[in-house]
């Protein structure tokens, strides 16, 4: 069995892999610099933090550093990247800290590699949806499109869907296949199209193995509660339950592909022990979309609640209009195949959120940040 370090590992997703990978039979590490946006002021309470397996090993450091990077290196032969700063609104006015982070951090440890002696095979990075902007749509006369970031003035007027690039016509969307255009929306997607290319380029000249998975909107048991700038089902969760109603942005039909943390789970460990995962990207994602008013509906209905589910017709610059990824290539390669649909998952979530404590709603304060950047409409 392999040595593997998780970069992030204290976070929603590497958490969750590492328990798995500790229970596959690997030696695990973990480097997480434990932010205090995701884990509070003390990250021996975090829920994450106590839930890892005893045998885990925790270094707590960051991946801007490169002593950090270096102990969490050591006999390691496997790096699963997942160390990133995330969310798509608070990156348009967080710029020096994203790039730092994203692709300084990922600079170091390829540096590292091409200049040192190390053990490692493989690199697998967590790349994101937000690299493909808006995606792939069909225009009746143009055939396969790529749109461009929405017109604010439509926007404002109530239309929301995007346009042909060439043609301004209406265009009907497609599933997104890792060869679409690469034209992201956000300096968050910026960064991760970075990370990715990095990693793809500099471990192919190395003669390490490579792998890209571009996760799609991941949720379920173990995210944070308490950041309210990212995963719009923590972000409603905590609201409903301190009692306060939803902001339903856009007209409510914008939609994701939300995949289960189970599924995303399963893909990391195929990429892992899967040769013909190495140097390819991949989707990682449920194939299939649903709006943000059914994932209301939802979570009201779950919660038992009375809120009120408000659609505003708000909107921030830089979201995308929706996003479904083609899964086939994971299908074929990796044997990669989503197990838990959106109902089945929403309602596992759910149970997961009302076992823990309530967090503060601090929803709105992150929106007022984005309204005086000029980002919320």
């Amino acid at each position: 069995m392999e040595n593997i370090l998780i970069t992030g590992g204290l976070g929603f997703i590497g958490s969750s892999l590492a328990n798995a990978l500790n229970e596959r039979g690997y030696s695990v590490t973990i480097l997480d610099n434990c932010s205090e946006q995701i884990h509070g002021d003390n990250y021996l309470e975090s829920p994450l933090f106590k839930a890892l397996h005893n045998n885990v090993k925790f270094i707590k450091g960051d991946v801007v550093n490169v002593q950090d990077w270096q102990k969490g290196l050591k006999d390691n032969s496997v790096i699963i990247h997942l160390a990133a700063e995330t969310g798509t609104g608070q990156s348009m006015y967080e710029i020096q800290k994203y790039v730092e982070v994203n692709e300084l951090g990922t600079a170091n440890l390829l540096n590292i590699l091409a200049n040192s002696n190390h053990q490692v095979k493989k690199v697998v990075i967590a790349s994101s949806r937000s690299i493909y902007g808006e995606g792939k749509y069909y225009c009746d006369e143009h055939k396969e499109v790529f749109p461009v970031q929405r017109d604010e003035k439509d926007m404002k007027g109530g239309f929301f869907e995007p346009r042909c690039p060439i043609c301004s016509a209406e265009i009907k969307l497609l599933k997104t296949d890792e060869s679409s255009k690469i034209h992201p929306n956000s300096i968050y997607g910026i960064t991760k199209q970075n990370q990715e290319q990095l990693i793809m380029l500099a471990c192919k000249s190395m003669d390490i193995a490579g792998v890209s998975l571009r996760f799609q909107n991941v949720y379920g048991p173990g995210q944070s509660l308490k950041n309210p700038y990212t995963g719009i089902l923590s972000i409603f969760s905590t609201s409903i339950l301190n009692g306060n109603d939803i902001n339903v942005y856009e007209d409510g039909l914008e939609s994701r592909d939300f995949v289960y943390i189970d599924d995303v789970i399963n893909g990391i460990i195929l990429s892992i022990e899967k040769k013909e995962a190495n140097h390819h990207i991949f989707n990682i994602g449920s194939g299939e979309p649903t709006s943000i008013l059914k994932i209301s509906n939802l979570l009201k209905s779950y919660y038992n609640s009375d809120c009120k589910i408000k659609v505003s017709g708000n909107f921030r610059l830089g979201d995308i209009r929706h996003n479904v990824a083609d899964i086939s290539k994971a299908e074929k390669l990796l044997g990669f195949k989503p197990k838990v649909n959106i109902e089945q998952g929403v309602e596992q979530f759910t149970n997961w959120v009302l076992a823990q404590e309530l967090q503060e709603d601090n929803y709105e304060k992150s929106i007022q940040e984005l309204k005086g950047k000029g980002f919320f409409k």
